[in-house]
This record gives structure tokens, sequence and C-alpha cells, in this order.
């Protein structure tokens, strides 16, 4: 991963190990939790879960401000416990799923951008992976 500067988030789920799969990697489910804020969604997500095949996932402003496609390419898929992948932008993310008894542990570690602050950026991640513990947890 070279140099850059690693951010890693996470959160515990109260949920089964195939569940928490199923709504991190199926695009009907990432498009209720993929993004930051209220004012934000994902509107649209494509997923092909092998090595070398590619995600896209747009997140909008809700208002149409503004939208952007957050995508890569996989580089790694164990499926039940962990994914790899490159962005387009040539940083590399990698997400590490822990079944724990009737726990899931996340984490999820990514190489920061030169855009935005460190903080912003592991707040904004750590929100959306807030949104996806929160989706889980309440369509047990």
């Amino acid at each position: 991963m070279g140099s850059k500067t690693k951010i890693t988030v996470e959160c515990t789920i109260k949920s089964s190990l195939d569940k928490v799969w199923k709504y991190w990697t199926t695009p009907e489910q990432i498009m209720l939790w993929n993004h930051a804020s209220d004012d934000w969604h994902c509107p649209k997500a494509t997923n092909n879960l092998k090595i070398g095949e590619r995600f896209n996932y747009t997140m909008a402003a809700k208002d149409g401000s503004f939208s952007f496609d957050f995508e890569g390419t996989y580089t790694e898929v164990i499926e039940n416990k962990s994914i790899k992948y490159v962005l387009d932008d040539e940083r590399e993310v990698s997400v590490d799923f822990i079944a724990i008894g009737d726990l899931v542990e996340i984490v999820e570690t990514f190489e920061a951008e030169t855009q935005n602050p460190i903080e912003l950026q592991q707040f904004g991640w750590q929100a959306i992976l807030t949104n996806f513990k929160k989706l889980v947890e309440e369509n047990n």
C-alpha cells in the first residue's frame, strides 16, 4: 500500500455473518446505506464481486447539486471474510468481516486521498459504516 496515510473505521453489528455479507455486497442493499449524511443518497449501484471485476456506486446530493461515482476493481474476495479493492485513483481499501458469536465486526482500512482533511475522510467513512450497521440491525 505504499506510504499513503491509512485510515481505519470499524463497527460491531448484532447479526449473522451471512446477512452482513449480503447487505454489504448486494446493489439493492448498498443503495440503502451508502451515504454519509441524510442529505445524500446512493441512487445507483453495480457490483460484480469477483477478483478483477468492478463496482460502481453513484453518490449524490439529494438536492441534485452534486454527484460522483465511487468505483474500483476487486483484488481479493473471500466470501464472508474479506474484500480488497483498488479505487480508480489507485488507493487501496480492505474490509474484514470477523464473526464473534452473534456479532460481526467490520474493520475497513483505506488509503487517504489528499484533497480533504484526514478527520473529514474518517468521519465520512465512519458515518457510512454506521448507516450500514443501523440498516442491518433494523432488519434482523
